[in-house]
């Protein structure tokens, strides 16, 4: 069996400035919320990767915010995550009593003008943003092992069904490189996260399927060690000259691009690529985010981004988030809303594109 390794100590730069662990404190701000509950809304099931990013934070962040208040995580799934976001933000108040976490599927439908998003990012002051990778796992039932072009062709050959929360949620991003890559997958619609499709791998009822780097770790490696799960391939990340890369946790898994080239022999272009790479861009260098309505006094938003800073800048954080959430550097403040802005925008041409292959392949109208 294949031994996946995780890198230490890696980290990753994005978009033409490096991201580090750590951030410069601020002064310690005037808020403070001694005696008070903060909800956390997490628009996702409780067995997913954001489940698992929210609740390392959760009483990281509790302890350091002024007054330590609770904080607890409300887990709000269905429709691809927009209805716990239409919750956020339908009722949430300018007093940072109530925090939203986010996803690329939450990016996503918002991107593509989805009719069922009743929300708009630029009402929302990002906190804190973290990139997270994606990693492509199959049944060793395939009798594919490695990502070769061997083991490719076979894969090819093969009839996959894929849990999904919908074509056009984060899985936006596997199920066009499935297509890139010429495998005939089937996605089974309607998961309401990817904890759902990982127990659905586990029955044996799809013999495919991803899980962003939180989840892989805690929920997946385990079916690696056990022989039950083969790691294929990381979508990789974005280097500072915008060049796609090996996923900094998983150094010895290809992306997505070197498995096309072992294929092909040439390296992807084209339309359909440029699109995927567009949609990756916003989806995971930025994945997960923790937002307050706009218009939250500063001297709250203030508190909570020091609160973020300071949890980040501990003693021992990075080792216990590279355990947890990979090798990737968090990002507060000024980095945080260079990455919002990335995660939140995509070009014309690739938005055109998009929505006309999602109404092509799978008859989805955003």
């Amino acid at each position: 069996m294949k031994t996946l390794t995780l890198a230490k100590g890696a980290t990753l730069a994005f978009a033409g400035f490096a991201l580090t662990m750590g951030t410069v404190a601020t002064p310690a701000p005037a808020a403070d919320f001694s005696g008070k509950r903060i909800e956390w809304i997490i628009p996702y099931g409780t067995g997913g990767g954001s489940n698992r990013w929210a609740r390392f934070y959760a009483p990281r962040l509790q302890k350091n915010i002024p007054g330590q208040p609770t904080l607890a995580i409300k887990n709000m799934p269905g429709a691809s995550s927009t209805k716990g976001t239409n919750f956020f933000a339908r009722r949430a108040k300018t007093d940072g009593l109530m925090l939203l976490g986010t996803s690329g599927s939450t990016q996503f439908p918002f991107l593509l003008d989805d009719r069922r998003v009743k929300y708009d990012y630029a009402d929302w002051e990002v906190i804190l943003a973290t990139p997270v990778g994606g990693i492509v796992y199959v049944n060793p039932s395939l009798g594919v092992k490695e990502a070769t072009r061997a083991g490719m062709k076979q894969l090819q050959k093969a009839k996959l069904k894929f849990g999904s929360q919908g074509a056009t949620s984060l899985d936006l991003v596997p199920l066009l490189a499935f297509d890139i890559l010429g495998l005939t997958v089937k996605p089974v619609f309607g998961m309401k996260g990817r904890g759902p499709s990982r127990l659905a791998f586990e029955r044996g009822e799809v013999r495919i399927d991803y899980q962003t780097t939180p989840a892989f770790i805690k929920r997946v490696t385990p079916l690696v060690k056990a022989g039950k799960a083969i790691p294929l391939m990381t979508w990789g990340m974005l280097d500072a000259k915008g060049d796609l890369v090996r996923d900094p946790t998983f150094p010895n898994l290809p992306h997505v691009g070197e498995v096309y080239e072992r294929m092909h022999g040439k390296k992807p272009k084209g339309p359909a690529w440029n699109a995927w790479r567009t949609f990756m861009a916003a989806g995971y260098p930025a994945q997960k985010m923790i937002f307050v309505k706009k218009g939250t006094p500063a001297d709250i938003v203030d508190a909570l981004r020091k609160a973020a800073a300071d949890t980040i800048n501990e003693p021992g954080f990075k080792e216990a988030a590279a355990k947890t959430l990979g090798n990737y550097p968090q990002a507060v403040g000024a980095k945080a809303e260079v990455l919002k802005k990335i995660a939140t925008t995509v070009s014309p041409e690739s938005k055109a594109w998009v929505k006309a292959w999602l109404k092509r392949r799978f008859n989805a109208v955003p």
